[in-house]
């Protein structure tokens, strides 16, 4: 059974490593998002560059390499733990792409996507803090910091087994966002609508 979950910790990395972001902008003639706008390759970078309707396919394709790592470790009944383990794993792959010289993005929507087979409940709140918090500041990296910070909260109360989990993920996404705490702090943090040069 080890060397099962070893066999799918490697394939949620490598199903991580697929930078949605990256490949949808060159499709569109976009080019490469990581020379452009924050340099992030994520949603809300591809907003900016390629507008709405690009932005919002690899926000699906992201959220899948999350929901597809973990819900095959469901179906293959591994324990909740080494589930965690696959989850960052996938966002690990998000962030670190093997394909992509190891440039990727923050992985908020991976680990959303790892969250969505966790239970709908789990990910229908998280989905819904972030929008309220976006709403209200216009932040996205605020909105993902307040959201995983929640998240271990809102586990506790619908899915407690997957906790430690959680909280490996949550640990992870804030960590990943460390310079947007700064720069929220000094007050130079970037909209999410802000176009040009910005920061993410």
């Amino acid at each position: 059974m080890l060397s099962f979950t070893l066999i799918m910790i490697f394939a949620a990395y490598i199903l991580g490593s697929i930078s949605s972001a990256i490949v949808v902008c060159y499709l569109f003639g976009k080019g490469d998002p990581r020379t452009q706008g924050s340099g992030n390759p994520g949603a809300t970078n591809v907003l900016r560059i390629a507008g709405p309707f690009a932005a919002s396919l690899v926000l699906v394709f992201d959220i899948l390499k999350g929901t597809v790592s973990v819900y095959a470790a469901f179906l293959f009944g591994v324990d909740a733990l080494s589930i965690g383990v696959i989850a960052i794993a996938a966002c690990l792959g998000h962030m670190y792409p093997i394909f992509f010289k190891f440039k990727g993005g923050k992985g908020v929507a991976t680990a959303l996507g790892c969250l969505i087979s966790m239970g709908f409940n789990l990910a229908g709140l998280l989905f819904g803090s972030w929008i309220v918090v976006v709403l209200l500041t216009g932040y996205s990296s605020l909105a993902a910091i307040i959201t995983v910070v929640l998240a271990p909260i809102y586990t506790l109360f619908f899915k407690p087994e997957y906790l430690y989990a959680v909280l490996m993920l949550s640990i992870l996404i804030i960590w990943q966002h460390r310079d947007n705490v700064r720069r929220l702090l000094r007050g130079e943090e970037s909209k999410i609508w802000k176009k040009g040069k910005v920061n993410e």
